[in-house]
């Protein structure tokens, strides 16, 4: 762990470098670039090929996709407390999700014109579900719910598979439950090369979701333009900013939470007591001793946790936003003055009793939140973001004539004289 106190010499240079923007090395860029290249160029066969390389699994063409039978199969075979704990998700996930979704209007502007908006769901949506070092049924439930709440009709996901070529029941079943209509055993940049371009076996889809590693989330910028994406969420992590009104074995307790995620997670502690980080210091390693993945643990310690002494929460707040944290932790017994300030943060888990697991797990906005810095420019997975906006215009023969003047102005300035005809025609009848 590194820890920066206001009273080192290195303090302005190391907190220069949290100031961060989502950006991935040439390397991850090349990688990615050619194997976009090869699904474009060869499909299903670079698919195959690529998980052979990347999960070790041997698969046909007709393997790809994983079967209806091997998803209802898994949720009929799911046990019941993981059943119920996945549907509370659902449910909160799905109320959130219909408050956010937006709803047609119009209004009459001042040429008498009705202007509005109308809202679809997108046909077909692509969701991207890591596999990694744990099945991510959270994930499922934070991505599929909300598409399907918003009513896209199909709803296509891709999630890497073990090196038998199997996925995991519990993902399986989560995937059924919250409504993906096509599932497909394959991972990395791969997987969303095949649904932004489509293969033989994977159709396009309009518009790309879900959370991934490095390779992931620079393939997904680099299919933007082909299909739409929602943001740019790679590695999940953690700012806790607190005060000495804080429980510091909740703070702990936080950042080892966040730190089980594994390789390449952020973990940030902001405080202004050094009272309080000596004994978040404390409770880490006797917490830390007790838990099943103590090595992965402090691995991500060891390598990407930083502990900040301020000289008071205003320049903790500056912090913030500057490395713009996918989960800020808050808990400050100056909330009401702080919370105002904090502008880049994916979700702000608030007080000593909310911890950023129910956030993850259940409480109902979606877990899939910018990180790497992109919170200065992306919000998290909302509703909304399944849906297509359309604008509609409606002009009666008085609001084309008192609009007439304006485009005539307009058209003159830009040269543009058919686009003033246009109008004219209508007002003149000529």
């Amino acid at each position: 762990m590194r820890i920066i106190r206001y009273t080192d010499t290195v303090y302005a240079d190391e907190i220069r470098r949290l100031n961060r923007r989502a950006e991935a090395s040439d390397a991850v860029r090349e990688v990615v670039s050619t194997v976009i290249r090869d699904v474009r160029e060869r499909g299903d066969a670079a698919l195959i090929e690529l998980t052979k390389k990347f999960d070790g699994a041997e698969l046909a063409a007709d393997a790809l996709r994983v079967s209806e039978e091997e998803l209802t199969r898994s949720l009929e075979n799911l046990q019941p407390t993981v059943r119920l704990a996945l549907e509370a998700s659902q449910r909160n996930v799905t109320a959130f999700a219909h408050q956010s979704l937006r709803k047609d209007w119009h209004l009459i502007n001042e040429q008498g014109a009705e202007v509005g908006e109308v809202f679809h769901a997108f046909d077909r949506v692509g969701i991207y579900v890591p596999g990694g070092t744990a099945p991510l049924v959270s994930t499922v439930m934070m991505t599929v719910a909300i598409a399907a709440a918003a009513g896209c009709p199909e709803i296509v996901v891709c999630t890497p598979c073990g090196k038998d070529g199997t996925v995991n029941s519990n993902l399986l079943a989560a995937l059924k439950l919250a409504g993906a209509t096509e599932v497909y055993r394959i991972g990395g940049a791969q997987a969303i090369a095949a649904m932004a371009f489509g293969t033989k076996t994977i159709k396009p889809v309009a518009k790309l979701f879900g959370p991934g590693n490095s390779y992931v989330v620079e393939a997904k910028r680099q299919c933007f333009g082909v299909a739409s994406i929602d943001l740019l969420p790679g590695p999940s992590e953690v700012m806790v900013l607190a005060d000495r009104s804080a429980n510091p074995a909740f703070i702990a307790a936080d950042l080892l939470a966040q730190a089980e995620h594994g390789k390449d997670s952020g973990v940030a502690f902001i405080t202004n007591d050094e009272t309080l980080l000596s004994a978040v210091l404390n409770e880490i390693e006797s917490q830390g001793a007790k838990l099943s993945r103590q090595q992965m643990v402090r691995d991500v310690l060891e390598k990407e946790c930083v502990l900040i002494l301020v000289p008071n929460l205003e320049e903790g707040v500056e912090l913030v936003n500057d490395y713009a944290p996918e989960h800020l932790s808050l808990i400050t017994a100056r909330e009401h003055n702080l919370l105002p300030l904090i502008r880049t943060a994916g979700a702000i888990f608030l007080g000593d009793f909310s911890p950023v697991a129910v956030g993850d797990f259940l409480a109902g906005p979606s877990h899939t939140l910018p990180t790497g810095g992109s919170g200065k420019s992306f919000p998290g997975i909302t509703a909304d973001m399944f849906q297509r906006r359309t604008s509609v215009v409606r002009l009666s023969r008085e609001a084309c004539a008192k609009s007439e003047p304006h485009v005539r102005v307009f058209s003159g300035i830009e040269g543009l004289d058919a686009h003033g005809a246009s109008v004219a025609i209508r007002v003149s009848g000529k």
